[in-house]
């Protein structure tokens, strides 16, 4: 309608000038616009509108569970066909409807993996956003394997003014609690073997670590105890840490998981054929699995959502991963 209203302009111009000062003709001074230009363009209009307005009431918690299996060479025999949950980015002070909340924790429920894990960004801020939500998150049930869980860039309350240190520490440690109160394991900078039929795999967890945000995360303090042999399962909430660290260290971290994009919840994705969004211009590992010399990261869409209050195209997600054993084609 711009660029028509552009030439109306100049064609209206054009008749004006030319009934003023020269010979008077009647044609219109400014030609009306042609209802096939006004319709595509309210048409067109409309599709992100409606988009936007389905992302604001239904898309925000269009649950998807997303399923893949991944094959490793040097994967112990013991956990052929182990499967993890992973959850991320709840954004608990975002939340708005308690029905829809208990329907993804059902959903988590139903996957009956081995092991649950959650990559952090429990609130937006405040411990405090967590508080109605507590008793729904501690139905999460805890498998046989446990639940582990690390902290990301907004859980350290970085992003409002507080009245003094000691408030912010105060909400700091809280977060920190409501991890116990949801029966998961925090790990800060730490690690954890997850032992099965006498072998063990490695879960290591640390802080937040981004290329441009908070860098509390020590890759090295988390494996102090592991050896280079352990097959290696690293919970990271910002992706980045793979790319600028995890995938180029010495010893091999088989699978990274991480979360922190939320798939800038707005995007297109044709499973197995297109997936865009604009963050990919911010981040090479965005949504979904990556491999790199046999090491693998899945980033996760995020649970909830935080500053647009809805999701158009990305939805959130409850990632299922099953670890496989690669076959010996010797």
């Amino acid at each position: 309608m711009l660029g028509e209203d552009i030439l109306r302009l100049s064609t209206g111009g054009y008749h004006f000038i030319s009934n003023t000062f020269f010979e008077g003709n009647t044609a219109q001074y400014m030609p009306d616009r042609r209802k096939f230009v006004s319709q595509l363009a309210l048409g067109l209009a409309a599709i992100p509108f409606t988009s936007l307005v389905y992302g604001m009431f239904k898309g925000k918690y269009n649950f998807k569970v997303i399923t893949h299996t991944l094959f490793f060479d040097d994967l112990p025999d013991a956990f052929d066909g182990f499967s993890l949950t992973q959850i991320s980015d709840i954004h608990s002070g975002s939340f708005d409807n308690p029905e829809k909340i208990e329907y993804a924790i059902d959903l988590i429920n139903e996957q009956k993996t081995d092991l649950i894990v959650f990559t952090g960004d429990i609130v937006n801020t405040k411990a405090e956003e967590m508080d109605p939500w507590i008793n729904s998150f501690k139905r999460i049930r805890t498998p046989k394997f446990g639940k582990y869980s690390v902290l990301g860039n907004h859980d350290y309350g970085e992003y409002v003014t507080w009245p003094t240190e000691e408030d912010k520490l105060n909400n700091f440690n809280n977060i920190k609690g409501i991890h116990k109160k949801i029966d998961f394991n925090l790990m800060l900078n730490e690690s954890a073997f997850i032992e099965k039929d006498g072998e063990r795999l490695a879960l290591i967890g640390v802080e937040n670590w981004g290329h441009n945000f908070k860098k509390a995360g020590d890759l090295q303090k988390a494996s102090s105890m592991v050896s280079e042999e352990d097959f290696k399962i690293l919970l990271s909430h910002d992706p980045s840490h793979w790319e600028h660290e995890v995938k180029s260290h010495k010893d091999k971290y088989h699978l990274t998981l991480s979360g922190h994009t939320h798939g800038f919840q707005f995007g297109i994705e044709i499973p197995g054929f297109f997936k865009w969004s604009p963050v990919q211009y911010m981040y090479k590992q965005w949504a979904g699995i990556y491999e790199d010399m046999g090491q693998f990261i899945n980033v996760n869409r995020g649970f909830g959502f935080h500053a647009f209050p809805g999701r158009v195209g990305i939805w959130p997600e409850i990632t299922v991963i099953k670890l496989k054993k690669k076959p010996n084609t010797v």
